[in-house]
């Protein structure tokens, strides 16, 4: 018995270490499809345009709306990448006040509030087709990079105010893509769900900590070429 458990091991190791060569074969016969258009010089332009609405969650939120482009290259029919930037507007959850630190507590209130506020969101774009790029298809498209709110004032939140420093942006989406041109297909709308996510820690908390992250969910439309 036991020289047949040995050879059941052996043959489920064997099996499962066949499975990861072949899927590690098939991302590396994959490989040239992307580097030999850098090579060659032979990449295909490709822009993007969205229009983006998100709302907050959480104790400390804010709603987003706003407009972005991203310019870059198509790699592949399944991958482009690329970078952009954004103009969004930033609409603050009204602070509780009976949560908020009366006057003298400190700094607090000798700093410059607001509840709505511009924010330009600067990030590298990933994006994975899923299906032919003819017909009706799936997305991914991750941006990555950073946000910055502009002017002196704070954004004022529910437990703190969110400053003009560097912030984290993170915004995944998921969606449809739908070509519009039957003879060109690089043209389409793009209707997705959005998720966003800001984060630093160069904020003002009223309770000495300087630590904030909003997240926000809702839809992205938008139009590539």
């Amino acid at each position: 018995m036991k020289a047949l458990k040995y050879i059941i091991s052996a043959l489920a190791i064997g099996v499962g270490t066949s499975a990861a060569s072949a899927q590690y074969y098939e991302i590396a016969n994959q490989l040239p499809s992307l580097i030999s258009p850098a090579v060659s010089g032979s990449l295909r332009y490709k822009g993007f345009v969205d229009l983006n609405g998100t709302a907050g969650m959480g104790d400390n939120r804010a709603n987003f709306a706003g407009i972005s482009t991203t310019q870059g290259f198509q790699y592949a029919d399944w991958f482009f990448m690329g970078a952009g930037l954004g103009v969004d507007v930033a609409v603050a959850h009204q602070p509780e006040k009976d949560m908020r630190p009366q006057p003298g507590d400190g700094s607090y209130w000798n700093r410059s509030r607001s509840k709505t506020k511009a924010m330009i969101p600067v990030f590298s774009d990933f994006r994975f087709n899923i299906g032919g790029a003819s017909s009706t298809s799936f997305f991914i498209d991750l941006k990555v990079g950073a946000a910055w709110f502009i002017g002196n004032s704070y954004l004022e939140m529910n437990t703190g105010c969110m400053g003009n420093n560097t912030q984290f942006y993170f915004k995944p989406s998921i969606g449809v893509r739908v070509p519009v041109m039957a003879n060109d297909s690089r043209k389409a709308i793009n209707i997705g769900v959005s998720y966003q996510l800001l984060t630093s820690n160069n904020n003002y908390y009223y309770w000495q900590s300087d630590s904030m992250t909003l997240n926000n969910l809702g839809l992205t439309i938008g139009y590539e070429w």
